[in-house]
């Protein structure tokens, strides 16, 4: 048997959060909104480990073309600006 995630919130008030913010989905009666809502939270979480290694890598960068050995805020400034 598989191990099923514990429900942290009512089904009712899983199924108005993902209604809200997705109304074109159409959720069957008995679906499991648990794992939808922990995959979405997943997403969003993998989202921003991809935006901050793509801001420091360009702090890195301009860093590098200042010929600084430290990233300064400046050059993390100046990287939110690009992307």
């Amino acid at each position: 048997r598989g191990r099923r995630m514990k429900c942290t919130a009512p089904r009712s008030t899983l199924r108005k959060i993902i209604k809200k913010h997705k109304p074109q989905l159409r959720l069957a009666a008995n679906s499991d909104l648990s794992n939808f809502f922990f995959f979405s939270i997943l997403k969003v979480h993998l989202n921003f480990l991809l935006f901050l290694h793509r801001l420091a890598e360009e702090a890195r960068t301009n860093a590098f073309e200042n010929k600084s050995k430290i990233i300064k805020p400046e050059h993390t400034i100046s990287a939110a600006k690009v992307l």
